[in-house]
């Protein structure tokens, strides 16, 4: 690389001439023996273990079906945002299995994990699921208690006496 970008309109011509993200998705595909890609999910404190393979849109999750193991519509609902997003809804068989957090903290994870199965099974729907924010590992988790406190921030109730 000879030339120096000294100014910002330098900066801007470089980035016209070939520098655009969409020449640089060259990525192949990471499928296993069987036909399956995998990703890893987690959110909270939950983590989640996602294959995906074609096949009808069936969703299991820790061997039970989706609608079993996560009763509310909305964590439902949570778990297929990518692949509506992706538009591929009913062309791949999931199966994951999740442990540690709540409901809502495993759904969170599963639908990471679906998201990062996707890319890891055609690389080229990172573009569509990044905007969503699909692939970013949500960071909020719960605040450790501290020391001379009843919670986290919570502390003893105050006696004058």
């Amino acid at each position: 690389m000879s030339d120096t970008v000294e100014t910002l309109d330098d900066l801007k011509n470089l980035s016209e001439d070939g520098g655009s993200p969409e020449a640089v998705v060259n990525v192949e595909p990471k499928i296993d023996q069987f036909g399956r890609a995998y990703g890893t999910g987690r959110r909270k404190s939950a983590v989640a273990r996602v294959w995906i393979k074609p096949g009808s849109g069936k969703i299991t999750v820790n061997g039970k079906d989706q609608a079993e193991y996560f009763a509310r519509p909305v964590l439902q609902m949570i778990i297929e945002q990518p692949l509506i997003a992706a538009e591929r809804r009913g062309e791949f068989d999931v199966i994951c299995t999740v442990k540690g957090s709540g409901l809502s903290g495993q759904a969170g994870a599963v639908r990471h994990g679906i998201s990062r199965a996707l890319v890891a099974y055609e690389p080229s729907l990172r573009p569509v699921l990044k905007p969503f924010g699909f692939m970013t590992r949500d960071p909020r988790t719960v605040e450790r208690k501290k020391y001379g406190r009843a919670k986290a921030r919570r502390s003893f109730q105050f006696s004058k006496r």
